[in-house]
Protein backbone atom coordinates (compact mmCIF):
# COMPACT_ATOMS: atom_id res chain seq x y z
CA UNK A 1 0.00 0.00 0.00
CA UNK A 2 1.37 3.38 -0.98
CA UNK A 3 2.01 5.71 1.97
CA UNK A 4 0.36 9.09 2.26
CA UNK A 5 3.72 10.72 2.84
CA UNK A 6 7.00 10.43 4.75
CA UNK A 7 7.30 11.87 8.26
CA UNK A 8 10.36 12.11 10.53
CA UNK A 9 9.58 12.52 14.24
CA UNK A 10 12.40 13.90 16.43
CA UNK A 11 11.85 13.89 20.21
CA UNK A 12 14.06 12.95 23.15
CA UNK A 13 11.05 11.62 25.10
CA UNK A 14 10.90 7.97 24.10
CA UNK A 15 7.25 7.32 25.01
CA UNK A 16 5.93 10.43 23.27
CA UNK A 17 8.09 9.75 20.20
CA UNK A 18 6.93 6.15 19.92
CA UNK A 19 3.24 6.91 20.50
CA UNK A 20 3.13 9.70 17.92
CA UNK A 21 5.01 7.58 15.39
CA UNK A 22 2.54 4.70 15.77
CA UNK A 23 -0.40 7.08 15.39
CA UNK A 24 1.00 8.40 12.12
CA UNK A 25 1.65 4.87 10.83
CA UNK A 26 -1.96 3.95 11.60
CA UNK A 27 -3.01 6.93 9.44
CA UNK A 28 -1.02 5.63 6.48
CA UNK A 29 2.23 7.61 6.81
CA UNK A 30 5.72 6.16 6.39
CA UNK A 31 7.46 7.11 9.65
CA UNK A 32 11.01 7.25 11.00
CA UNK A 33 11.88 8.46 14.51
CA UNK A 34 15.03 9.86 16.12
CA UNK A 35 15.92 10.49 19.76
CA UNK A 36 17.92 13.67 19.08
CA UNK A 37 18.87 16.12 16.34
CA UNK A 38 22.19 14.46 15.49
CA UNK A 39 20.53 11.08 14.91
CA UNK A 40 17.85 12.82 12.84
CA UNK A 41 20.45 14.49 10.59
CA UNK A 42 21.98 11.07 10.00
CA UNK A 43 18.61 9.65 8.94
CA UNK A 44 18.11 12.43 6.36
CA UNK A 45 20.69 10.78 4.11
CA UNK A 46 18.54 7.66 3.58
CA UNK A 47 15.03 8.73 4.58
CA UNK A 48 13.97 11.91 2.77
CA UNK A 49 10.87 13.15 4.61
CA UNK A 50 8.04 15.31 3.34
CA UNK A 51 7.33 16.50 6.88
CA UNK A 52 9.67 16.83 9.88
CA UNK A 53 8.14 17.05 13.36
CA UNK A 54 10.71 18.08 15.96
CA UNK A 55 10.76 19.02 19.60
CA UNK A 56 12.36 22.40 20.38
CA UNK A 57 13.97 21.45 23.67
CA UNK A 58 16.47 18.64 23.17
CA UNK A 59 19.93 17.87 24.58
CA UNK A 60 22.91 18.63 22.35
CA UNK A 61 21.66 20.33 19.20
CA UNK A 62 18.40 22.15 19.97
CA UNK A 63 15.34 22.28 17.76
CA UNK A 64 16.07 25.71 16.23
CA UNK A 65 19.57 24.71 15.13
CA UNK A 66 18.26 21.41 13.80
CA UNK A 67 15.53 23.28 11.91
CA UNK A 68 18.08 25.35 9.98
CA UNK A 69 20.23 22.32 9.09
CA UNK A 70 17.22 20.23 8.09
CA UNK A 71 15.83 22.96 5.79
CA UNK A 72 19.20 23.11 4.07
CA UNK A 73 19.40 19.33 3.69
CA UNK A 74 15.76 18.84 2.58
CA UNK A 75 14.50 22.18 1.16
CA UNK A 76 11.06 20.88 0.22
CA UNK A 77 10.25 19.40 3.66
CA UNK A 78 7.67 21.13 5.85
CA UNK A 79 8.81 21.49 9.47
CA UNK A 80 6.43 21.37 12.44
CA UNK A 81 7.89 22.15 15.87
CA UNK A 82 6.60 20.83 19.20
CA UNK A 83 6.83 22.88 22.36
CA UNK A 84 5.33 22.99 25.84
CA UNK A 85 2.22 25.13 26.24
CA UNK A 86 4.02 27.76 28.31
CA UNK A 87 6.86 28.31 25.81
CA UNK A 88 4.98 29.48 22.68
CA UNK A 89 7.59 32.20 22.17
CA UNK A 90 10.07 29.53 21.05
CA UNK A 91 7.58 28.27 18.44
CA UNK A 92 7.12 31.79 17.09
CA UNK A 93 10.89 32.14 16.71
CA UNK A 94 11.01 28.78 14.93
CA UNK A 95 8.38 29.93 12.42
CA UNK A 96 10.43 33.05 11.75
CA UNK A 97 13.32 30.73 10.84
CA UNK A 98 11.29 28.62 8.43
CA UNK A 99 9.01 26.30 10.41
CA UNK A 100 5.56 25.89 8.85
CA UNK A 101 3.53 25.32 12.02
CA UNK A 102 3.76 24.27 15.65
CA UNK A 103 2.11 21.88 18.10
CA UNK A 104 1.82 22.25 21.87
CA UNK A 105 2.54 19.45 24.31
CA UNK A 106 0.84 17.35 25.48
CA UNK A 107 -0.34 16.64 21.92
CA UNK A 108 -3.98 16.59 20.89
CA UNK A 109 -3.80 13.75 18.36
CA UNK A 110 -6.71 14.95 16.21
CA UNK A 111 -5.27 18.47 16.03
CA UNK A 112 -1.81 17.06 15.37
CA UNK A 113 -3.07 14.96 12.43
CA UNK A 114 -4.75 18.02 10.92
CA UNK A 115 -1.48 19.97 11.19
CA UNK A 116 0.52 17.10 9.62
CA UNK A 117 -1.98 16.83 6.73
CA UNK A 118 -1.63 20.57 5.98
CA UNK A 119 2.15 20.34 6.25
CA UNK A 120 2.16 17.44 3.76
CA UNK A 121 0.07 19.43 1.26
CA UNK A 122 2.48 22.34 1.62
CA UNK A 123 5.45 20.04 1.01
CA UNK A 124 3.87 18.64 -2.16
CA UNK A 125 3.20 22.18 -3.40
CA UNK A 126 6.81 23.18 -2.76
CA UNK A 127 8.10 20.08 -4.57
CA UNK A 128 5.91 20.79 -7.58
CA UNK A 129 7.06 24.40 -7.65
CA UNK A 130 10.69 23.29 -7.53
CA UNK A 131 10.11 20.92 -10.46
CA UNK A 132 8.43 23.67 -12.50
CA UNK A 133 11.27 26.07 -11.78
CA UNK A 134 13.80 23.43 -12.80
CA UNK A 135 12.02 22.83 -16.11
CA UNK A 136 11.76 26.57 -16.69
CA UNK A 137 15.45 27.02 -15.89
CA UNK A 138 16.41 24.32 -18.38
CA UNK A 139 14.14 25.79 -21.05
CA UNK A 140 15.56 29.27 -20.50
CA UNK A 141 19.08 27.89 -20.55
CA UNK A 142 18.56 26.40 -24.04
CA UNK A 143 16.33 29.14 -25.45
CA UNK A 144 19.24 31.04 -27.03
CA UNK A 145 20.96 27.92 -28.43
CA UNK A 146 20.05 26.65 -31.91
CA UNK A 147 21.43 23.22 -32.77
CA UNK A 148 20.60 19.96 -34.51
CA UNK A 149 24.06 18.49 -33.90
CA UNK A 150 24.37 15.50 -31.56
CA UNK A 151 27.73 16.66 -30.12
CA UNK A 152 26.35 20.11 -29.35
CA UNK A 153 23.34 18.58 -27.64
CA UNK A 154 25.72 16.56 -25.47
CA UNK A 155 27.60 19.78 -24.65
CA UNK A 156 24.33 21.44 -23.61
CA UNK A 157 23.48 18.54 -21.32
CA UNK A 158 26.95 18.73 -19.82
CA UNK A 159 26.60 22.51 -19.36
CA UNK A 160 23.35 21.92 -17.47
CA UNK A 161 25.01 19.37 -15.17
CA UNK A 162 27.94 21.73 -14.59
CA UNK A 163 25.51 24.55 -13.83
CA UNK A 164 23.89 22.60 -11.03
CA UNK A 165 27.27 22.07 -9.34
CA UNK A 166 29.49 24.59 -7.57
CA UNK A 167 32.56 23.88 -9.70
CA UNK A 168 34.46 26.40 -11.80
CA UNK A 169 34.30 25.70 -15.52
CA UNK A 170 36.45 26.24 -18.60
CA UNK A 171 34.80 26.59 -22.03
CA UNK A 172 37.14 25.89 -24.95
CA UNK A 173 36.52 26.45 -28.64
CA UNK A 174 37.48 28.41 -31.72
CA UNK A 175 36.51 32.06 -32.04
CA UNK A 176 32.82 32.41 -32.86
CA UNK A 177 31.68 28.96 -31.69
CA UNK A 178 29.42 30.37 -28.96
CA UNK A 179 31.49 30.07 -25.78
CA UNK A 180 29.65 32.96 -24.10
CA UNK A 181 26.28 31.33 -24.82
CA UNK A 182 27.47 28.14 -23.14
CA UNK A 183 28.62 30.19 -20.14
CA UNK A 184 25.13 31.72 -19.99
CA UNK A 185 23.64 28.24 -20.19
CA UNK A 186 25.73 27.17 -17.19
CA UNK A 187 24.53 30.25 -15.28
CA UNK A 188 20.85 29.82 -16.21
CA UNK A 189 20.92 26.14 -15.22
CA UNK A 190 22.37 26.94 -11.79
CA UNK A 191 20.87 28.03 -8.45
CA UNK A 192 22.58 31.38 -9.22
CA UNK A 193 20.27 32.10 -12.17
CA UNK A 194 18.41 34.86 -10.31
CA UNK A 195 21.68 36.71 -9.66
CA UNK A 196 23.89 38.64 -12.13
CA UNK A 197 25.76 37.17 -15.08
CA UNK A 198 28.71 39.54 -15.57
CA UNK A 199 31.03 39.47 -18.60
CA UNK A 200 34.66 40.60 -18.81
CA UNK A 201 36.67 40.46 -22.05
CA UNK A 202 40.22 40.06 -20.77
CA UNK A 203 41.92 40.83 -24.10
CA UNK A 204 40.25 44.25 -24.44
CA UNK A 205 41.93 45.76 -21.34
CA UNK A 206 45.57 46.25 -20.45
CA UNK A 207 46.98 44.79 -17.25
CA UNK A 208 46.27 47.65 -14.84
CA UNK A 209 42.83 48.42 -16.25
CA UNK A 210 41.81 44.77 -16.05
CA UNK A 211 42.93 44.62 -12.41
CA UNK A 212 40.82 47.65 -11.51
CA UNK A 213 37.91 46.35 -13.60
CA UNK A 214 37.87 43.00 -11.82
CA UNK A 215 38.61 44.03 -8.26
CA UNK A 216 37.58 47.70 -8.11
CA UNK A 217 39.67 50.51 -6.64
CA UNK A 218 39.78 52.92 -3.73
CA UNK A 219 39.59 56.68 -4.06
CA UNK A 220 42.99 58.07 -5.02
CA UNK A 221 44.40 54.65 -5.98
CA UNK A 222 45.65 56.17 -9.25
CA UNK A 223 45.22 59.29 -11.34
CA UNK A 224 41.54 59.75 -12.13
CA UNK A 225 40.28 57.55 -9.27
CA UNK A 226 38.11 60.28 -7.73
CA UNK A 227 35.91 57.82 -5.81
CA UNK A 228 35.77 54.23 -4.71
CA UNK A 229 34.56 51.93 -7.47
CA UNK A 230 33.35 48.37 -7.07
CA UNK A 231 34.74 45.84 -9.53
CA UNK A 232 33.11 43.11 -11.54
CA UNK A 233 33.51 40.53 -8.77
CA UNK A 234 31.30 42.60 -6.47
CA UNK A 235 28.86 43.28 -9.31
CA UNK A 236 28.55 39.51 -9.85
CA UNK A 237 27.91 38.77 -6.15
CA UNK A 238 25.82 35.61 -5.82
CA UNK A 239 26.00 35.03 -9.58
CA UNK A 240 28.51 34.16 -12.29
CA UNK A 241 31.55 36.02 -13.63
CA UNK A 242 32.44 35.11 -17.22
CA UNK A 243 36.09 35.73 -18.12
CA UNK A 244 36.51 35.54 -21.89
CA UNK A 245 39.97 35.06 -23.43
CA UNK A 246 41.41 34.16 -20.03
CA UNK A 247 44.70 33.31 -21.74
CA UNK A 248 45.32 37.06 -22.28
CA UNK A 249 45.43 37.75 -18.53
CA UNK A 250 48.85 38.65 -17.10
CA UNK A 251 50.57 36.41 -14.58
CA UNK A 252 50.07 39.04 -11.85
CA UNK A 253 46.33 39.16 -12.41
CA UNK A 254 46.23 35.38 -12.70
CA UNK A 255 47.72 35.25 -9.21
CA UNK A 256 45.04 37.57 -7.83
CA UNK A 257 42.31 35.58 -9.57
CA UNK A 258 43.63 32.35 -8.07
CA UNK A 259 43.41 33.85 -4.59
CA UNK A 260 39.77 34.82 -5.11
CA UNK A 261 38.94 31.32 -6.33
CA UNK A 262 40.63 29.72 -3.32
CA UNK A 263 39.84 32.17 -0.51
CA UNK A 264 36.78 34.08 -1.81
CA UNK A 265 38.45 37.36 -0.79
CA UNK A 266 40.50 40.15 -2.37
CA UNK A 267 41.47 43.79 -1.81
CA UNK A 268 40.50 46.67 -4.08
CA UNK A 269 43.34 48.37 -5.95
CA UNK A 270 44.90 50.82 -3.47
CA UNK A 271 43.08 49.27 -0.52
CA UNK A 272 43.88 46.97 2.40
CA UNK A 273 40.38 46.02 3.55
CA UNK A 274 39.49 42.45 2.49
CA UNK A 275 36.34 42.09 0.38
CA UNK A 276 34.52 38.75 0.61
CA UNK A 277 32.52 37.53 -2.38
CA UNK A 278 30.44 34.53 -3.42
CA UNK A 279 30.93 34.32 -7.20
CA UNK A 280 31.22 31.42 -9.59
CA UNK A 281 33.84 31.85 -12.34
CA UNK A 282 33.42 30.49 -15.86
CA UNK A 283 36.41 31.12 -18.12
CA UNK A 284 36.77 30.74 -21.88
CA UNK A 285 39.63 30.50 -24.34
CA UNK A 286 40.35 29.59 -27.94
CA UNK A 287 43.93 28.65 -27.03
CA UNK A 288 45.48 25.46 -25.65
CA UNK A 289 46.11 26.40 -22.02
CA UNK A 290 48.29 23.34 -21.46
CA UNK A 291 50.69 24.74 -24.05
CA UNK A 292 50.49 28.14 -22.34
CA UNK A 293 51.36 26.47 -19.03
CA UNK A 294 54.32 24.73 -20.65
CA UNK A 295 55.47 28.06 -22.12
CA UNK A 296 55.22 29.79 -18.74
CA UNK A 297 52.51 32.26 -19.81
CA UNK A 298 49.72 30.69 -17.75
CA UNK A 299 49.86 29.54 -14.14
CA UNK A 300 49.58 25.78 -13.76
CA UNK A 301 47.73 26.03 -10.43
CA UNK A 302 45.17 28.43 -11.93
CA UNK A 303 44.72 26.15 -14.93
CA UNK A 304 43.83 23.20 -12.70
CA UNK A 305 41.57 25.41 -10.56
CA UNK A 306 39.61 26.51 -13.64
CA UNK A 307 39.78 23.15 -15.37
CA UNK A 308 37.56 21.36 -12.85
CA UNK A 309 35.02 20.95 -15.66
CA UNK A 310 35.89 21.55 -19.31
CA UNK A 311 33.37 21.98 -22.13
CA UNK A 312 34.91 21.85 -25.60
CA UNK A 313 32.77 23.24 -28.43
CA UNK A 314 33.14 21.78 -31.94
CA UNK A 315 33.64 24.25 -34.82
CA UNK A 316 30.78 24.89 -37.23
CA UNK A 317 32.53 23.01 -40.06
CA UNK A 318 32.09 19.86 -37.94
CA UNK A 319 28.42 20.65 -37.30
CA UNK A 320 27.06 20.64 -40.85
CA UNK A 321 23.50 19.99 -39.65
CA UNK A 322 23.60 23.29 -37.77
CA UNK A 323 24.50 25.49 -40.75
CA UNK A 324 21.00 25.61 -42.25
CA UNK A 325 19.29 25.67 -38.84
CA UNK A 326 21.37 28.64 -37.68
CA UNK A 327 20.98 30.39 -41.03
CA UNK A 328 17.20 30.14 -40.70
CA UNK A 329 17.33 31.45 -37.14
CA UNK A 330 19.43 34.51 -38.08
CA UNK A 331 17.38 35.08 -41.23
CA UNK A 332 14.19 35.44 -39.17
CA UNK A 333 15.92 37.82 -36.76
CA UNK A 334 17.41 40.17 -39.35
CA UNK A 335 14.39 40.02 -41.65
CA UNK A 336 12.28 41.24 -38.75
CA UNK A 337 14.80 43.92 -37.79
CA UNK A 338 15.00 45.22 -41.36
CA UNK A 339 11.28 44.96 -42.06
CA UNK A 340 11.73 42.57 -45.01
CA UNK A 341 9.35 39.64 -45.62
CA UNK A 342 12.04 37.08 -46.56
CA UNK A 343 10.84 33.47 -46.65
CA UNK A 344 14.15 31.63 -46.66
CA UNK A 345 17.22 30.67 -48.68
CA UNK A 346 17.20 29.82 -52.38
CA UNK A 347 18.80 26.57 -53.51
CA UNK A 348 21.95 28.25 -54.82
CA UNK A 349 22.45 30.05 -51.49
CA UNK A 350 21.94 26.81 -49.59
CA UNK A 351 24.50 25.08 -51.80
CA UNK A 352 27.02 27.87 -51.17
CA UNK A 353 26.43 27.64 -47.42
CA UNK A 354 26.95 23.88 -47.38
CA UNK A 355 30.12 24.09 -49.50
CA UNK A 356 31.77 26.75 -47.31
CA UNK A 357 34.05 25.83 -44.37
CA UNK A 358 33.01 28.70 -42.02
CA UNK A 359 36.38 29.51 -40.42
CA UNK A 360 34.69 32.27 -38.39
CA UNK A 361 32.07 29.79 -37.15
CA UNK A 362 28.64 30.92 -35.95
CA UNK A 363 29.68 34.58 -35.68
CA UNK A 364 30.69 34.63 -39.34
CA UNK A 365 27.45 32.92 -40.36
CA UNK A 366 25.43 35.56 -38.52
CA UNK A 367 27.31 38.39 -40.25
CA UNK A 368 26.80 36.76 -43.66
CA UNK A 369 23.05 36.48 -43.08
CA UNK A 370 22.80 40.12 -42.00
CA UNK A 371 24.72 41.16 -45.15
CA UNK A 372 22.41 39.05 -47.33
CA UNK A 373 19.24 40.44 -45.76
CA UNK A 374 20.36 44.01 -46.45
CA UNK A 375 20.96 43.19 -50.14
CA UNK A 376 17.99 40.86 -50.63
CA UNK A 377 15.34 42.29 -52.99
CA UNK A 378 12.97 39.36 -53.18
CA UNK A 379 11.24 36.68 -51.14
CA UNK A 380 14.36 34.51 -50.80
CA UNK A 381 18.07 35.08 -50.25
CA UNK A 382 20.00 34.05 -53.35
CA UNK A 383 23.66 33.33 -53.95
CA UNK A 384 24.04 36.76 -55.53
CA UNK A 385 23.17 38.36 -52.16
CA UNK A 386 26.05 36.63 -50.35
CA UNK A 387 29.49 38.19 -49.83
CA UNK A 388 32.11 37.22 -52.47
CA UNK A 389 34.13 35.47 -49.76
CA UNK A 390 31.25 33.00 -49.33
CA UNK A 391 30.03 32.76 -52.91
CA UNK A 392 32.33 34.30 -55.58
CA UNK A 393 30.43 35.98 -58.40
CA UNK A 394 29.77 33.53 -61.18
CA UNK A 395 32.02 33.52 -64.24
CA UNK A 396 30.35 31.72 -67.17
CA UNK A 397 33.78 30.45 -68.22
CA UNK A 398 34.50 28.81 -64.82
CA UNK A 399 33.55 25.15 -64.65
CA UNK A 400 31.46 24.51 -61.50
CA UNK A 401 33.18 22.18 -59.03
CA UNK A 402 31.92 18.59 -58.99
CA UNK A 403 31.02 17.54 -56.36
CA UNK A 404 30.08 20.83 -54.74
CA UNK A 405 27.65 22.25 -57.29
CA UNK A 406 23.91 21.84 -57.64
CA UNK A 407 22.06 20.75 -60.78
CA UNK A 408 20.97 24.39 -61.06
CA UNK A 409 24.62 25.53 -61.18
CA UNK A 410 25.55 22.94 -63.79
CA UNK A 411 22.54 23.76 -65.96
CA UNK A 412 23.26 27.50 -65.78
CA UNK A 413 26.88 26.92 -66.76
CA UNK A 414 25.87 24.74 -69.73
CA UNK A 415 23.31 27.23 -71.07
CA UNK A 416 25.49 30.33 -70.70
CA UNK A 417 28.62 28.69 -72.16
CA UNK A 418 26.62 27.27 -75.09
CA UNK A 419 25.04 30.67 -75.75
CA UNK A 420 28.50 32.22 -75.72
CA UNK A 421 29.72 29.60 -78.20
CA UNK A 422 26.67 30.20 -80.44
CA UNK A 423 27.12 33.98 -80.45
CA UNK A 424 24.06 34.54 -78.30
CA UNK A 425 21.65 32.67 -80.59
CA UNK A 426 19.04 30.91 -78.49
CA UNK A 427 17.84 28.80 -81.40
CA UNK A 428 21.34 27.47 -82.12
CA UNK A 429 22.00 26.93 -78.44
CA UNK A 430 18.69 25.09 -78.12
CA UNK A 431 19.68 22.71 -80.94
CA UNK A 432 23.06 22.04 -79.32
CA UNK A 433 21.55 21.43 -75.90
CA UNK A 434 18.51 19.49 -77.14
CA UNK A 435 16.01 21.77 -75.41
CA UNK A 436 13.52 24.36 -76.64
CA UNK A 437 14.47 27.99 -77.33
CA UNK A 438 11.55 28.98 -75.06
CA UNK A 439 13.15 27.11 -72.14
CA UNK A 440 16.43 28.96 -72.74
CA UNK A 441 14.52 32.28 -72.74
CA UNK A 442 12.84 31.27 -69.46
CA UNK A 443 16.15 30.32 -67.91
CA UNK A 444 17.76 33.59 -69.02
CA UNK A 445 14.99 35.48 -67.26
CA UNK A 446 15.63 33.34 -64.17
CA UNK A 447 19.33 34.27 -64.38
CA UNK A 448 18.38 37.96 -64.17
CA UNK A 449 18.62 38.28 -67.95
CA UNK A 450 22.41 37.80 -68.06
CA UNK A 451 23.34 35.48 -70.95
CA UNK A 452 27.09 35.81 -70.52
CA UNK A 453 29.59 37.87 -72.48
CA UNK A 454 27.61 37.88 -75.75
CA UNK A 455 24.72 40.24 -76.64
CA UNK A 456 21.24 39.55 -75.22
CA UNK A 457 19.28 37.77 -77.97
CA UNK A 458 15.88 39.13 -79.06
CA UNK A 459 13.04 37.32 -77.28
CA UNK A 460 11.44 35.97 -80.50
CA UNK A 461 14.54 34.55 -82.13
Amino acid sequence: MKSRGRVLVVDDEAHARSAFGELLKDEGYAVETAADAFKALGKLEDFVPDVIVTDLKMPGLDGLSFLEKAKTAVPHASVVVMTAFGTIRGAVEAMKRGADNYLTKPLDFDAALAVIDRALENSKLVQETMKLRERLRERNAFAHIVTQDARMKEMLELATQVGQSKASALVVGETGTGKELIAETIHQASPRAAHPFVRVHCASLDDSLLEAELFGHEKGAFAGAVARREGRFVQAEGGTLFLDEIDEMSLANQSRLLRVLEEKTFERVGGTEPVKVDVRVVAATDKDLRTAVANGTFREDLFYRLNVMTIELPPLRERRDDVVALAGFFLKRYSRENGKPIDGLAEDALAAFNAYSWPGNVRELENVIEHAVVLCDGPRVRKAHLPPSIAPHDDPRRVPPIPGSTIHDLERYAILRTLEHCGGSTSKAAMVLGISARKIQYKLHEYDGVPGPGPMPPPNE
